[in-house]
């Protein structure tokens, strides 16, 4: 039968039992069958607790900006599942993942595969078509077991390690680093982008003999002080770059909130890494693909009647101290009121805590459509009893408690709504239909 992208997204979502599998056996299998080889004639897998998306952003944009063909494989979406596969800066159309598609269903036979991998296979069939000079990988979850782990990369990277995911990575930062460190291979360069990264990590890749570049070890990012220029004016705000024997002073990324300066650093570091090159990646490149650099759902930014409204899809305790971050520099004259809904497996309590001193008023939604790690906001209420959340107005939805927060607002106040994918995207479609 003809199946359009929705037949098609509805049906893969149903061929296996469960929504998440780890394993690389069944797609192993598929990929041989289907005969799928090397997406690019460079690759760079990119994992970690938070930042995966907007380092991929930053690796893309410099790349392109340098008149690399890149493809970015990316997860989950917001809007649109085309957003996950993009070949040169497009999101491929419905015709080009329907074909994928097509391919995967003859050569799985009897083989049954989650969604992502299914994701995963027709972006990697794609890819390889498009003979790119650069494949991003986004890793899905965790990274031992990953189906974008069925790709050695040339550089590995891991943004952060923090508790996300318990259920599937370990209770401790130790246990996710040993599953996030599995995209490492031996004698190829991986970077961190993590302080203090767990043992585990350095541990794995000491054993390998896979080099590390360690941010605030073997590269550096920092603000530039202020300076004027000839005519006395003040110049734009820059941050510098820099490794032994190498510094570059840059714009500031186009994406807001202080760790977006690590992001893109730890980008600049993955692209250095590389083993070869496939083509020349000239400084001004790196410039302006920091300055153009964009994700959406990441302190997205808009304006309404004098209220600035931030979607974010924040969604764990580190991240939300990261929001906090931002809170304390942003610009915002008047109140903060969050917009929150979470799915049922997030530390929605560590989440409070670092955003709370941050904000004046909070209202909650419900995930209702949001399948099984979903909820009514009754149960996610009753999830943040004891927390300055948990006293919040309820509302059935994310798009009726953004429209309540923003007629409690006045001009000056912000109203940041956040607290997963799902939240995020309920928000953007809000605001699309004013």
């Amino acid at each position: 039968m003809n199946r359009t992208l929705a037949d098609w997204l509805q049906y893969i979502e149903r061929i296996h039992p469960k929504s998440i599998e780890m394993g690389l056996e069944r797609i192993r299998e598929v990929a041989q069958r289907l005969k799928v080889g090397r997406p690019g004639k460079a690759v760079i897998t990119v994992g970690g607790t938070n930042g995966k998306g907007s380092t991929v952003a930053f690796i893309e944009a410099i790349a392109r900006a340098a008149e690399w063909k890149v493809g970015a494989y990316t997860s989950p979406h917001l809007l649109v599942y085309n957003e996950r596969v993009r070949i040169d800066g497009s999101d491929v159309d419905d015709a080009a993942l329907i074909e994928a598609f097509e391919a995967i269903e003859t050569a799985r036979g009897e083989t049954a595969l989650t969604y992502f991998e299914y994701g995963t296979l027709a972006a990697l069939w794609l890819f390889e078509r498009a003979q790119l000079d650069l494949a991003i990988l986004e890793v899905g979850l965790g990274g031992r077991l990953d189906a974008t782990n069925l790709v050695d990369a040339d550089v590995a990277v891991i943004t952060t390690v923090d508790l996300d995911h318990q259920d599937y990575l370990g209770d401790d930062r130790e246990a996710i680093g040993a599953e996030k460190v599995g995209i490492a291979r031996a004698w190829k360069p991986l970077v961190l982008g993590d302080d203090d990264p767990p043992s585990s990590v350095l541990g794995h890749a000491y054993r390998i003999g896979a080099p590390t570049w360690r941010i605030a070890n073997d590269f550096f990012f920092e603000p530039v002080p202020p300076a004027l220029d000839a005519d006395g004016q003040a110049q734009s705000a820059r941050w510098r770059w820099r490794e032994i024997g190498r510094r570059m002073e840059l714009p500031l990324p186009r994406l807001a909130a202080p760790v977006q300066l690590r992001n893109a650093a730890v980008a600049i570091a993955a692209l250095r890494a590389l083993p070869r090159l496939p083509r020349a990646l000239p400084r001004p490149a790196i410039a302006e693909g920091i300055a153009r650099a964009h994700v959406g759902g990441r302190l997205q930014r808009f304006e309404r009647d004098g209220v600035g409204i931030v979607v974010d899809v924040g969604h764990n305790p580190q991240a939300a101290r990261a929001l906090a971050d931002w809170l304390r520099t942003a610009p915002a004259s008047g109140r903060s009121i969050a917009v929150y809904a979470a799915l049922s497996d997030k530390d929605v309590a560590g989440v409070v805590e670092a955003l709370a001193p941050m904000v004046d008023e909070w209202h909650l939604a419900g995930l209702t459509d949001a399948g099984p790690r979903g909820g009514d906001v009754e149960e996610f209420a009753a999830r943040l009893a004891g927390t300055r959340a948990g006293e919040g107005i309820r509302h059935a939805t994310v798009s009726q408690a953004l429209a309540a927060a923003r007629a409690r607002a006045l001009p000056g106040d912000l109203v940041l709504a956040f607290g997963s994918f799902h939240t995020a995207a309920a928000a953007l479609e809000s605001l699309a239909r004013d």
